[in-house]
């Protein structure tokens, strides 16, 4: 059961900050997520009943002999040896131990970072990036039929990533209110500086200033553009015109060295200065990629990273998220799939009130015209006619007042 040291050692470890950071205690009150607040309740002599998510208490080990464990479940921890896991078990603790040689965590307790992800991009390149080795892992290990054990690791992460996402929205809300969030899809091909990709940046930067939640698919095109957008929230259009034109040097996605570069000399030369959780969220928004699309590169300006193995569950998290309305900028079968599954969540009201479906870009919408289907369809919902939140516009300044009023 003991799942021995970490075989990657040298691997960036995204759950490095709940080993001691600025804020080790969060809001949950039934998991423990950092060092600290589990040395605290061990002055009280008891976990029972709580979760201790992904602590490494293999380093400067904590006597847990007197403390009541019952019900106590250990998820992703590493212990100093199997005889500790079985003490807990026989006193009445559940342990999921991380599983052994594999490069991410079993259970992250925090969203990733563009930093976590590109780690190793300036000793190895793209091929020895964080997000590049694992997606190398993902694929060696069967990809989208994983094997038992493989799969079993990747539910478990994908189920942390859930939990840390509740956390980080909920920091968003606490700041912000419950204003819905804002989602923006479109073609992943996009290149960067193309009119497609400065309209939703520009578009995403407006909606982040104005206290909008940006939430995207986190790859490359139109997604990157609106992450970039946001990111740049504080800033002026200047400025974000400047960091496109930076961008556009390097195109396209499937230049990977060239393309992972560019975002990283944009970030350096505007960096953010240190922010809170929600500050970060503002600056960059939220994005949800998956490594089943690992072969894009990593989308290096979201402020936070929800990055999934499940496309599934990644899919319809970030349609669940976007209740705020829906910027479809030109894209093709993907997008036209996110637009229909979103159309579902809307005509039964699965996931509450919907905010508009904008249109971006009326001569692609009209050479495919989805929004003539959709009006008719939206117009039968039970929850009375939706049809009215369609919007198809070349204008941001529409896309704008359809979005926020």
């Amino acid at each position: 059961m003991w799942s021995g040291t970490r075989k990657m050692d040298h691997m960036p470890d995204p759950l490095q900050p709940v080993l001691g950071g600025d804020e080790p205690f969060d809001a949950t009150e039934s998991e423990v997520e950092s060092r600290a607040e589990l040395d605290a309740l061990l002055t009280k002599h008891t976990l029972a009943g709580l979760v201790v998510l992904g602590l490494r208490l293999d380093r400067d080990p904590p006597d847990l002999s007197g403390v009541d464990v019952h019900d106590t479940l250990f998820v992703g921890c590493e212990f100093t040896g199997p005889d500790v896991e079985t003490d807990l078990i026989r006193r009445g603790a559940h342990v999921i131990p991380a599983f052994d040689g594999r490069p991410y965590p079993t259970h992250p307790a925090v969203l990733y970072t563009p930093e976590d992800l590109s780690a190793g991009f300036a000793d190895s390149g793209f091929a020895g990036m964080y997000d590049t080795l694992v997606y190398d892992h993902f694929v060696a290990h069967g990809g989208a039929v994983p094997d038992v054990r493989e799969a079993l690791a990747q539910r478990l992460h994908d189920a942390g990533i859930d939990n840390a996402l509740g956390k980080a929205l909920a920091a968003w809300a606490s700041v912000h209110g419950h204003e819905g969030a804002v989602g923006i899809m479109g073609g992943h091909a996009a290149p960067r500086g193309s009119s497609a990709y400065r309209m939703a940046a520009e578009l995403a930067q407006r909606l982040a200033g104005a206290g909008r939640l940006i939430v995207t698919g986190g790859g490359p095109g139109v997604m990157e553009a609106a992450n970039l957008g946001a990111y740049f929230a504080s800033r002026d259009a200047d400025e974000l015109g400047a960091a496109i034109d930076l961008l556009a040097a390097a195109p396209h996605f499937d230049d990977h060295e060239p393309f992972t570069a560019a975002a990283l000399t944009v970030r350096r030369t505007y960096p953010l200065p240190e922010l809170d959780l929600a500050g970060k969220l503002k600056h960059g928004g939220l994005a949800l990629p998956t490594w089943l699309y690992g072969h894009e590169p990593a989308n290096l300006f979201a402020g936070q990273i929800g990055k999934y193995f499940s496309n599934a569950v990644r899919e319809d998290s970030i349609l669940r998220l976007a209740r705020g309305g829906i910027v479809f900028a030109p894209g093709w079968a993907g997008t036209v799939q996110e637009i229909f599954q979103a159309a579902t969540k809307t005509f039964y009201a699965t996931d509450g009130p919907s905010g508009a479906y904008v249109f971006l870009g009326a001569e692609h919408w009209s050479a495919l015209p989805v929004a003539d289907l959709l009006r008719p369809l939206l117009a039968r919902s039970p929850h009375g006619d939706q049809s009215g939140l369609i919007v198809v516009t070349d204008s941001l300044d529409e896309a704008m007042a359809a979005l926020v009023g």
